[in-house]
């Protein structure tokens, strides 16, 4: 669609600049889609293969608790979860990526994680607690992939649309613009031509 525009070759200048510039943009957005997209690719398959550390790890644990709990009752279990002597600390930080800024979680462990006595309780419950308490940094870090993933891909958007609006519209509707305006000044400029050369007969017929 061609621009409102008066037809001026001053405007046609303004026209041609902006479409260098328009093309430099569009050059410099693909590159950073293409950066946010090879990045987001090898974030998503680190996830992938951590989220199914992850599942495995809550299985085994789960299936440990489940044996536990067959043979204590739910008293012996509250008390046990209740009174746990395990602090824990979540400090975020942000790493930069382009003019992004993804989380980083760091995460740490202090105090006596079993607070019960380990005599009157089956061993499955502390290799459930156990396998919980190896599982949770892996849980902290996926959780900060997939908040990373979810920034990431809402940028890959926005670029794309702006790719887009750039490579399909502005820069043809520049060029639309830039056609019509030449083929105006030229019929300007032949219609200057026609009326020298109309003078110049006249001039030369007296």
């Amino acid at each position: 669609m061609r621009l409102n525009i008066n037809p001026t070759r001053m405007e046609l200048l303004k026209l041609k600049k902006r479409i260098v510039l328009a093309r430099r943009g569009h050059k410099l957005l693909k590159d950073k889609q293409d950066e946010l997209m090879r990045k987001f690719t090898e974030l998503m398959e680190e996830s992938r293969g951590l989220r199914r550390e992850v599942e495995a790890a809550l299985a085994e644990a789960q299936a440990n608790f489940v044996d536990a709990r067959s043979i204590m009752s739910k008293e012996h279990v509250d008390h046990a979860c209740r009174y746990s002597g395990m602090r824990t600390e979540l400090r975020v930080d942000y790493a930069p990526l382009m003019n992004l800024r993804l989380p980083q979680y760091d995460f740490s462990v202090s105090g006596e994680y079993f607070s019960y006595s380990v005599v009157t309780m089956p061993a499955a419950f502390d290799l459930a607690l156990k396998k919980y308490k190896e599982v949770l940094p892996k849980m902290i870090k996926m959780a900060q992939q997939e908040k990373a993933l979810q920034i990431i891909a809402a940028e890959i958007e926005s670029t794309r649309r702006r790719v887009n609006a750039l490579e399909h519209i502005l820069i043809p509707n520049l060029f639309e613009t830039i056609r019509y305006i030449s083929m105006k000044l030229e019929e300007l400029e032949r219609g200057n031509i026609t009326r020298l050369m109309k003078v110049k007969e006249m001039i030369q017929s007296k």
